[in-house]
């Protein structure tokens, strides 16, 4: 399945989206070496960027036609992230502009390794890259 644009970062890190709809979204995430922090576990910013992909996907898959731009985002990290992680997203709440929603990472047991809550704003997909806000990098 496809993020519907191209997020090289999101490329780099070999983020799988499994789903897509209303509201909802999965992304499957296999750390890879470079990955890890120094006690061999994901490190929080990978994990972080995985709670972030996967709310700001789960508010575009109302609206995919529109990008989003993350405006706020609070992680709780409750265990180390190990083995095959799993994001679920899901769009609690939108406005005309702003989609407010949450996210949690699980290990292969279905244990929560982290949780989020992220803010994002809606933004065109119109204008060219460098030209006001439409080319906002998308999450």
């Amino acid at each position: 399945m496809s993020f519907g644009v191209e997020i090289p970062f999101v490329t780099l890190l070999g983020f799988d989206l499994t789903l897509f709809h209303d509201g909802a979204s999965e992304i499957v995430y296999v750390p890879q070496p470079e990955h890890m922090n120094s006690f061999q576990v994901a490190h929080g910013g990978s994990i972080m960027t995985l709670l972030d992909v996967t709310m700001a996907t789960a508010a575009r898959s109302v609206t995919p036609d529109m990008g989003v731009v993350t405006i706020e985002m609070k992680t709780s990290f409750m265990r180390p992230g190990k083995g095959r992680l799993l994001g679920k997203g899901r769009l609690m709440h939108r406005t005309r502009s702003m989609a407010f929603t949450e996210a949690t990472v699980y290990n292969e047991a279905g244990e929560a390794c982290a949780h989020s809550t992220g803010t994002f704003k809606y933004v065109p997909r119109t204008a060219q890259p460098g030209q006001g806000p439409a080319a906002l990098p998308t999450d």
